[in-house]
């Protein structure tokens, strides 16, 4: 709507401009508060884009109306829009700083709280130490090798992997870190996981758009997976790349009942996984940035007591 009223202005001022004075003996008079209020009032719209348009579409304007009528006293309101502009430009570069300050503030108090929670859950699950950290990063290398996200939109799915598992709270201790197969029931119980965790953050701002990676992480691309059941691109896109990433470390980290795998045993079982457990268009971007997670991995192990390993229910 900001275009359109700004080019009905451009438009019906620079017509009536250039009809009026050319081939008149009248010298040109032009420049009104309308366009300095119109350029200094530009900033509060937060975007560069409307500020270059209104600031450039008005010079355009005079140099157009110059040239039709060979009158160059449009000199002069060219040279104040400028001035006006760069005035503008101040200004919007200050309301930008201050709105990056805020958000970096309310990003920092958010990863606090998520990394809090995460906390928690390991005292609940000594298993899980280390778990929601190598996975984030795991999803978020192969999310940027995809090149369908910029960093800047792939912040809030960094937190939502994070707490991919938070849902685990609300299983009881002996079945969380029981040590050997689990019931019917206790995997019911831990199925429901997912659902538990999707509506804890549902409120969350910015974690809450990504609802569907805690939701939907143990979707499997032939339909076998739960909570719904989803099969191939039904299943969130973000979701298929956190499955991986929760597969991989699950597979590369020790249990209570079986020690971690080898790299390359686990790698394999991945790509074993192409098609049917797992979208086969990552897997074809997993082969390709291995190398990069093996990295990860000793970098997020480094200091974490290897003895503690992750959760069972991805066995």
């Amino acid at each position: 709507m900001k275009y359109i009223l700004f080019l009905g202005y451009f438009s019906t001022n620079l017509f009536s401009d250039i009809l009026y004075f050319k081939d008149s003996s009248l010298v040109y008079t032009s420049g009104n508060l309308v366009e300095i209020i119109i350029i200094l009032f530009s900033p509060i719209f937060v975007t560069k884009k409307f500020t270059y348009f209104v600031s450039f579409g008005l010079i355009i304007k005079y140099v157009l109306v110059g040239i039709f009528i060979q009158e160059p006293v449009v000199v002069f309101p060219i040279i104040i829009t400028i001035v006006i502009s760069i005035i503008a430009f101040v200004l919007l570069h200050r309301i930008l700083n201050y709105i990056k300050a805020l958000k970096y503030s309310y990003d920092e108090q958010l990863e606090g709280i998520v990394k809090g929670v995460i906390a928690t859950l390991e005292l609940k699950d000594p298993y899980t130490r280390g778990h929601s950290e190598r996975v984030a990063a795991y999803a978020m290398s192969l999310a940027e090798a995809t090149k369908k996200y910029k960093a800047s939109e792939l912040n809030y799915f960094y937190y939502a992997c994070l707490l991919h598992d938070i849902g685990k709270v609300n299983i009881p201790d002996a079945i969380l870190t029981k040590p050997g197969s689990l019931t019917d029931e206790e995997f019911d119980i831990i199925k429901k996981h997912p659902v538990v965790g999707a509506e804890a953050i549902r409120d969350v701002e910015g974690i809450a758009d990504n609802i569907g990676v805690i939701y939907h992480h143990h979707e499997r691309w032939d339909g076998k997976g739960y909570p719904d059941g989803l099969a191939g691109e039904n299943i969130p896109f973000l979701a298929r790349v956190t499955a991986v990433a929760d597969a991989f470390d699950a597979m590369t980290s020790s249990r209570s009942y079986r020690p971690a795998l080898q790299f390359d045993v686990a790698y394999q079982r991945i790509l074993d996984g192409q098609g049917n457990q797992f979208d086969p268009q990552l897997i074809e971007l997993f082969k390709q940035i291995y190398p990069e997670w093996v990295q990860i991995s000793k970098t997020y192990r480094k200091g974490v007591d290897l003895r503690g390993g992750e959760k069972h229910e991805n066995s």
